[in-house]
């Protein structure tokens, strides 16, 4: 990338639209990092059992499983901007309906799933808008500083509401956690309903199917891109359980509870600032080997919850993952920014959602079972071992090992 210094990244903040975009992914994500701490606590109390959290966890990601590839295909096709602004609003009002469910005291699990699952309807419609949108919004020599500078207000957000959430759900509870989220979605849909991106390219007209078909045969056609997702439909259904469910279910029972959850989380938002920080200024030679080795950080909280060590030393843990993890994000992000053809930029990240996530339902709710039948241990010990193995697989694919940065910035993708 030319602008390859912090410095010279900041100064995208200085572009009006720019920034109202990274004000809407604070906000939004402020909100959202309060959500997993306030519903796995919430459920917890409800219930007193890890396999009903794991069900209501689980359900938002079964409809993301179910609608990404569609979502993908409209965003394409449509407008980009529309979808983003429809998706928040949709997710405003599930999270503002969990959280009268919860202030009210007539939430049931049934009633949970229903609106997790529209939650997962939201994702699944805005997800893969995004990673296009970002294109409309900066110049291609900008994407890496502007994946980072995102990266930056994401998880400055996940850190600060990861924080908040542990001092809410302890003190005044899950419902009202989960009204704040519920605003922020309102608020983030504002703010992007005002900009003014560049036109999006369109697709020549195509059937919904054909529209899926063209998409599959541009992802299927990058071996390092279908390597790393299949990698990461096992990465990913480790540390959904970990984070959203077991390591609640850990401190609960074995520490201070929501506490000190909210300051490991918070431990590991602030690692991704920092990350998306250092993520400006790099330029390594092969991204995806870099990203690649990022990933054996992952297991570094599993590991640390197994014992578990103290709070704090869990949390530096988790600050070096949130590090590695928003290094490998801004890497990966600007990668297939730049390598995919911009029509089917979002039916391409369709498809890496969706593989990432496929396994994430299944890993939730086996590690609740595994929970409750051989223990938290054992547990976070097969948690780790699912991020170490496919992540040493992936390593033996020669594309993701020879991709260099060269072959990235020469590349000009062609609708």
């Amino acid at each position: 990338m030319s602008r390859s210094g912090i410095r010279e990244g900041l100064q995208l903040l200085k572009r009006r639209d720019f920034a109202k975009l990274f004000v809407a992914y604070f906000i939004s994500y402020s909100g959202t990092a309060m959500a997993p701490i306030a519903m796995a606590f919430g459920v917890l109390e409800l219930t007193g059992s890890t396999r009903d959290s794991a069900f209501v966890i689980a359900a938002p990601i079964v409809a993301q499983i179910v609608l990404i590839l569609i979502g993908g295909a409209i965003a394409d096709r449509t407008s980009r901007q529309r979808m983003l602004v429809l998706a928040d609003t949709l997710a405003m009002c599930s999270q503002l309906t969990i959280a009268y469910l919860f202030l009210s005291g007539i939430a049931t699990v049934p009633m949970l799933v229903g609106l997790m699952l529209i939650n997962g309807v939201a994702t699944a419609l805005g997800m893969p808008a995004t990673m296009g949108f970002i294109t409309q919004m900066v110049d291609r020599q900008d994407l890496q500083a502007a994946n980072a500078l995102l990266g930056v207000a994401r998880n400055s957000a996940m850190m600060i509401g990861a924080a908040l959430a542990g001092i809410l759900v302890a003190t005044v509870g899950p419902g009202f956690t989960l009204a704040i989220d519920g605003l922020s979605f309102g608020l983030s849909a504002l703010l992007i309903a005002g900009l003014k991106p560049r036109p999006q390219v369109e697709p020549e007209k195509a059937s919904m199917l054909e529209d899926l078909r063209l998409g599959w045969r541009e992802f299927s056609a990058h071996k390092w891109l279908w390597a790393i997702v299949l990698q990461f439909s096992i990465v990913v259904a480790a540390m959904e359980a970990v984070f959203g469910l077991i390591g609640p279910a850990v401190t609960k029972m074995q520490m201070a509870g929501a506490i000190d959850w909210g300051i490991i989380s918070a431990g590991f938002g602030l690692g991704t600032l920092v990350g998306g920080l250092v993520a400006i200024n790099i330029n390594p030679k092969r991204p995806m080997l870099v990203a690649t080795f990022c990933v054996f950080f992952f297991c570094g909280v599993p590991l640390t919850l197994s014992v578990p060590l103290s709070v704090w030393l869990i949390t530096a843990v988790s600050f070096i993952d949130g590090v590695a993890g928003q290094i490998f994000a801004v890497l990966w992000y600007t990668t297939l920014q730049k390598m995919i053809a911009p029509d089917r930029l979002s039916r391409v990240s369709a498809y890496d959602h969706l593989g990432s996530v496929v396994l994430a339902p299944l890993g939730i709710v086996a590690g609740g079972f595994l929970y409750e039948a051989i223990g938290p241990r054992e547990t976070l010990l097969i948690a780790s071992l699912a991020i170490v193995l496919p992540t040493l697989a992936v390593l033996a694919v020669r594309e993701v090992r020879d991709l260099t940065r060269d072959d990235i910035d020469s590349h000009r993708s062609t609708p």
